[in-house]
C-alpha cells in the first residue's frame, strides 16, 4: 500500500458541506454546468445494461448468469434509453445507495433511469465515475433525493443539476485516474486471491467432515497434547457396502440408518403474525439457522406470538437440530445448526424442520456434523422440488440416509472436527477481516483523492504501465443490482 500521500500546496473554501475544502486551483461546479441528460430510443435490439449498487453499470448477462434472479425488463424495449460508453446512469431511486456509474459500454437501460452525458471533453468519464462512487457522493445524492420514506427517495434529473462537483484541470483527471486505476487493480487482486482461500479452505473443510462422517478416514486420540489427533486411511478390508449409492462404503461395525429411526422430526407451522388472543415468544427463522451453526439465545430472534400447543411442540431444547427445508436457491436446502443453550420462549419457526435426536442411538453433536456432509445434502438437494423455489418434503427428509458409529466413536468424531474446523474457521475469519479492511482503505483512499484532500500526481507519474481501464472484470459475487426496474495455516497432521 501507498502511505504518506501529502495535500495539495494550498486549498479553497467551497462551502458545500459534502466537498469542504478543495485545492485552490480546482473549479465547482453544478451539475447543469457538467452533464446534459440525454433521452435516446428507438433501439430494442441494443443489449441491456444494469446499474449495479457494488459495481455500477454491468451487462445484465453478467447479472443474471449463475444466478437465480429472473429478467423482469419489458419485452417491447423500443422506449428503452440509449446509453453510449462514457454516459452516467443511476437508478434514481437508488442513488442515494450508490446505484449509479459511468458505463464503459453500449446498450440500453430501463425508462427509470436518468442518463447523463459530459459536456464538457476536459473532463474525463472515469474520473467522474470514481468521484460518483464514493460514500460522500451517495451522501449527497441522499441529500438531494425526495420522497416520504426511503423506499419512495428519488433523485430526479433536475435536482441531480443542483449538486456540485470537484473538477481538476484535465492533466490532473489524468493522473488521478492513472493512480487510482492502478491502487484498485493491486487491491482487487489482494481481494480475490483472500477470496479464493477462502473458498478453498471451505471446500477442505467440507472434505474433512465428509470423509470423517463417512468412515472413511479414521480419527483416533493420541497422548501427544500438541497434536490429539491422528488421522488414518481406513484400510478397505475393514470397509462394507452402505447400498447407498451415494454413500459408498462405510465401516463394517458402523450401522446405515435412515432420520426417521433415529429422530423425532417436527416440521414448523408457527407464522411470523401477532395476535392479541397468543402468548408472545421469539422465533428462530430461516436466516436465523442460515447463519449461525449454533443456536443459542444471544441471537436477536423476532418477535412474535403462538397459541398454547404451538409453544409446546415447538419450544426449542438444548440438543435440538434444525434444518433449513425450503428456499429459494436449490443449494439452500437442508442446512443445519445446533441449540445449545435457549430460553422458553424461543421456538422453531415457519420453513424449518426441528430434529429431536434419539440420544442413546445418537448424539446431537454427530447428528449435525453429520447432515453437513456431502452424501446427506446431496441427497436433500436432489429430493427438493420446486420452480422458482424449492422444497423438501416430510417424507424426504425422514427418508435421508445417515452413517452412524457406535455412540464412543461419534464423540471423537464430533471432538476431532470441532479441533479442526475451529482453526480452518478462524483462518477464514482473518481473512474476511483483511478483505474488509482492504475494502475499507479503497473506498477512504479514492474518496480522499477525488476530492483533493492528497496530491497523487507525483505519485502517479512514477507508476508502471497497467491494463487498459474498463477491461477489468468485475465483482459481482453477492452483487446487489437493479435489472430492468496469504499466511500458511496448519491442521492437524494425517498418518496413513
Amino acid at each position: 500500500m501507498i502511505h504518506n500521500i501529502p495535500p495539495y500546496p494550498s486549498y479553497k473554501e467551497t462551502s458545500i458541506p459534502w466537498l469542504g475544502k478543495v485545492p485552490e486551483h480546482w473549479e465547482v461546479l453544478p451539475g447543469r454546468s457538467v452533464f446534459r441528460e440525454i433521452n435516446v430510443r428507438g433501439y430494442p435490439n441494443e443489449q441491456m445494461l444494469s446499474v449495479a449498487i457494488k459495481s455500477g453499470v454491468l451487462r445484465q448477462v453478467e447479472l443474471l448468469e449463475d444466478s437465480s434472479k429472473k429478467d423482469s425488463s419489458n419485452d417491447d424495449k423500443s422506449k428503452y434509453k440509449l446509453v453510449q460508453p462514457g454516459d452516467l446512469v443511476y437508478n434514481k431511486m437508488r442513488a442515494w445507495q450508490g446505484a449509479m456509474g459511468v458505463s464503459a459500454y453500449r446498450g440500453i437501460v430501463s425508462p427509470a433511469y436518468i442518463v447523463q452525458r459530459l459536456r464538457n471533453a476536459e473532463n474525463l468519464p472515469r474520473y467522474i465515475h470514481f468521484l460518483l462512487r464514493t460514500p460522500l457522493f451517495a451522501s449527497e445524492a441522499e441529500r438531494w433525493s425526495y420522497g416520504i420514506t426511503s423506499d419512495q427517495w428519488s433523485l430526479r434529473a433536475e435536482e441531480f443539476k443542483c449538486i456540485y462537483f470537484p473538477l481538476p484541470p484535465l492533466p490532473e483527471q489524468n493522473a488521478i485516474v492513472r493512480f487510482l486505476d492502478y491502487m484498485d487493480s493491486r487491491i482487487r487482486k489482494a481481494i480475490r486471491l483472500r477470496k479464493k482461500r477462502i473458498k478453498l479452505l471451505e471446500e477442505y473443510k467440507q472434505s474433512l467432515i465428509s470423509e470423517v462422517v463417512t468412515g472413511k478416514r479414521d480419527v483416533r486420540r493420541t497422548n501427544n497434547p500438541k497434536k490429539p489427533y491422528e488421522l488414518h486411511t481406513r484400510p478397505p478390508e475393514k470397509m462394507k457396502d452402505s447400498r447407498v449409492e451415494w454413500l459408498g462404503k462405510v465401516p463394517e461395525h458402523w450401522e446405515v440408518r435412515r432420520l426417521r429411526s433415529i429422530t423425532e422430526m417436527r416440521v414448523s407451522n408457527v407464522d411470523k403474525h401477532t395476535t392479541e388472543d397468543e402468548q408472545p415468544v421469539r422465533l428462530c427463522n430461516y436466516v436465523d439457522v442460515y447463519k449461525n451453526e449454533h443456536i443459542s439465545s444471544s441471537i436477536n430472534f423476532m418477535k412474535a406470538t403462538a397459541t398454547k400447543d404451538e409453544i409446546k411442540r415447538f419450544q426449542l431444547k438444548c440438543g435440538d437440530v434444525l434444518i433449513t427445508k425450503d428456499s429459494e436457491e436449490w443449494d439452500d436446502i437442508g442446512v443445519p445448526a445446533i441449540v445449545d443453550n435457549i430460553d422458553e420462549d424461543v421456538l422453531c419457526g415457519y420453513h424449518l424442520a426441528l430434529l429431536r435426536p434419539f440420544s442413546d442411538i445418537v448424539t446431537s453433536a454427530y447428528l449435525l456434523r453429520a447432515l453437513q456432509s456431502t452424501s446427506v445434502t446431496y441427497q436433500f438437494h436432489i429430493s427438493a422440488n420446486g420452480v422458482t423455489r424449492y422444497g423438501l418434503s416430510h417424507g424426504s427428509i425422514k427418508a435421508v440416509w445417515l452413517p452412524l458409529p457406535p455412540h464412543h466413536e461419534q464423540t471423537t468424531i464430533v471432538e476431532y472436527l470441532d479441533y479442526q474446523i475451529a482453526k480452518i474457521d478462524s483462518s477464514i475469519a482473518s481473512d474476511k477481516k483483511i478483505i474488509e479492511l482492504l475494502e475499507e482503505y479503497r473506498t477512504r483512499l479514492i474518496a480522499d483523492v477525488v476530492t483533493g484532500k492528497a496530491d497523487v500526481r507525483q505519485i502517479a507519474a512514477t507508476l508502471p504501465e497497467i491494463q487498459e481501464e474498463g477491461t477489468e472484470e468485475p465483482d459481482i459475487e453477492e452483487e446487489e443490482e437493479t435489472i430492468g426496474e496469504g499466511e500458511n495455516v496448519e491442521f492437524e497432521n494425517e498418518g496413513e
